[in-house]
């Protein structure tokens, strides 16, 4: 599903011009990205949660030449299903 797909879910659902339907998930997008950048946890029921991780700086190795490298400290964006959303993707 891209976001397109999205829009023209919740027009036809809630019988909205795609127009409002877009502005309204594009509110929504903004609204998590907003709270993600000042490094807030974002949580929905019954569909999960996302919050930043920190991963330590390590040595790693390039592929190509089998040299060490060293690789940076950085945040990683983590998404963690409900436990309803675990249950009905393991239903199937």
């Amino acid at each position: 599903m891209i976001k397109a797909d999205l829009v023209a879910r919740i027009s036809e659902e809630l019988g909205l011009p795609k127009k409002k339907a877009e502005e309204g998930v594009n509110i929504f997008f903004e609204a998590i990205k907003e709270a993600l950048l000042k490094g807030e946890r974002v949580e929905i029921r019954g569909f999960g949660s996302w919050r930043w991780r920190k991963r330590k700086s390590r040595l790693g190795r390039n592929p190509r030449t089998g040299s060490t490298v060293k690789v940076p400290a950085k945040k990683v964006l983590y998404f963690k299903p409900s436990k309803i959303l675990k249950e009905l993707i393991n239903k199937k």
